[in-house]
């Protein structure tokens, strides 16, 4: 499959992304994906694969903007801080990386959950806040955040 679509699938993330070397990032992220997943369906078994590598690749895509959104809204807000608060090349090196683990990390969680998690650790809302945001109960909340703290602690386990 690698060798016969792998050409075909960078020049079409390439259309979408307008940066062959990230392409080729995702394109190889994709079919690493397929190799590695959990899936028990073989490679050989699908039916459309161009279909298949579109729909692993424009989830990995995604990711990758969603990544660099984050890392350009850091970068911007560095901008505003006082000189003397201003990280080094190596600080800031470590914050994006951190940045995105956590990133990572919580968008393993189901919507609601995330959602939930960052509006109490983010935004300092109380539980009857969120639940109202949310329209679930102040119980399902509790449970939500508890999913939340028990991520970040596998996570942190898991290091």
């Amino acid at each position: 499959m690698y060798a016969v679509h792998n050409g075909w699938l960078i020049a079409w993330l390439h259309r979408k992304l307008g940066n062959r070397h990230d392409a080729a990032d995702i394109a190889q992220d994709t079919f690493t994906r397929l190799c590695t997943g959990n899936r028990v369906q073989t490679l050989a078994e699908v039916r459309e694969p161009r279909a298949y590598l579109v729909t692993v690749a424009r989830r990995l895509m995604l990711n990758h903007l969603e990544r660099r959104s984050l890392e350009q809204a850091y970068l911007e807000s560095l901008q505003w801080l006082p000189e003397e608060s201003v990280l080094s090349v190596e600080e800031r090196a470590i914050l994006l990386e951190t940045l995105a683990q956590l990133d990572a990390l919580l968008n393993e969680l189901p919507m609601k959950v995330r959602t939930a998690f960052l509006l109490s650790q983010l935004d300092g809302l109380a539980y009857e806040a969120i639940a109202t945001h949310l329209n679930v109960s102040v119980r399902t909340v509790t449970r939500y955040m508890a999913q939340g703290f028990r991520q970040c602690l596998r996570v942190m386990l898991e290091d």
